[in-house]
């Protein structure tokens, strides 16, 4: 699933090579990634419209249009494509905005989970999905006191915890087994337990994780590619994700893989123990 740093670089992409442009048509060959206005609406609304900026919220993308804000989630193997008009429609794309100069932003998603739902203007902060999230992972946001507080009124493992994204936003299953690297914490630690100098170290691990990722144009493991076709680097970077077996760069005892919530996680078994204290 592509995460903030992964969202972050389509964002940036889309800016440069689709802010200013206006939409002719909208063409959508599958209907249920439009979660709402049905999609036939959908696409009228959109005629004529301009995208003015592009925005994020956590995993949220949103084109700021001449009247209406258009949120996209990726989910997990969403992506835009730019083509020409009359290039060739990939496999698995399943809606496509032509524009007045000729050319294509072109959604495709594998697996059809990603979604876009249409509001009005500047509305985009008020969807249910992007209301519930937590700060941006960026400390004039994210606030180490307020981090230390919502950490103490939890008994659940950390991991499931940041994953829910309402603690801060934007982490998925690769950062947060970085950030826990980084910070030494076992992933199935209980977050109530945590001591205020490990709560120190994890606020400034996730925001240290998510700030080179992003420089980095995200991580890619499978499929992504962000919107000017490229991979992203972070991958070389990684401590814990994904190593399996090889040794942590600290110890050098074998990166161990588990089952945390149902998600495969990473982490060193010497460097990242769960340590047992009272809530």
């Amino acid at each position: 699933m592509p995460e903030l740093p992964e969202v972050e670089t389509v964002r940036k992409g889309l800016e440069k090579l689709v802010v200013g442009k206006k939409i002719e048509k909208v063409t959508i060959l599958w209907p249920r990634i439009i979660e709402r206005p049905e999609a036939e609406l959908f696409a009228e609304k959109l005629l004529g419209q301009t995208i003015e900026k592009m925005e994020r919220r956590g995993k949220f993308l949103i084109f700021k249009l001449t009247n209406y804000d258009l949120i996209s989630h990726l989910r997990m193997e969403g992506k835009y494509e730019i083509n020409q008009s009359d290039e060739p429609i990939a496999k698995h794309t399943h809606v496509i905005f032509s524009f007045t100069d000729g050319s294509d932003l072109r959604y495709l998603d594998v697996r059809k989970f990603g979604r876009m739902v249409l509001v009005e203007k500047d509305q985009g902060a008020n969807y249910k999905g992007i209301l519930a999230l937590g700060p941006e992972p960026i400390p004039s946001q994210f606030k180490l006191a307020a981090f230390q507080k919502g950490l103490k009124k939890h008994h659940k493992a950390i991991k499931p915890l940041l994953l829910d994204q309402k603690l801060v936003t934007g982490l998925g299953n690769i950062y947060v087994d970085e950030a826990l690297w980084e910070a030494k914490i076992h992933p199935e630690q209980p977050a109530n337990t945590l001591k205020p100098k490990e709560v120190e170290e994890l606020y400034y691990a996730i925001i240290d994780v998510l700030a080179r990722a992003v420089e980095a144009g995200g991580t890619t493991i499978r499929t992504y590619l962000n919107a000017l076709g490229e991979a992203g680097k972070f991958q070389i970077s990684l401590h814990a994700y994904g190593q399996t077996d090889k040794p942590c760069e600290r110890c050098g005892t074998p990166i161990k893989k588990i089952k945390v919530a149902q998600r495969g996680t990473h982490f060193c078994p010497k460097c990242q123990k769960v340590k047992v204290r009272k809530g």
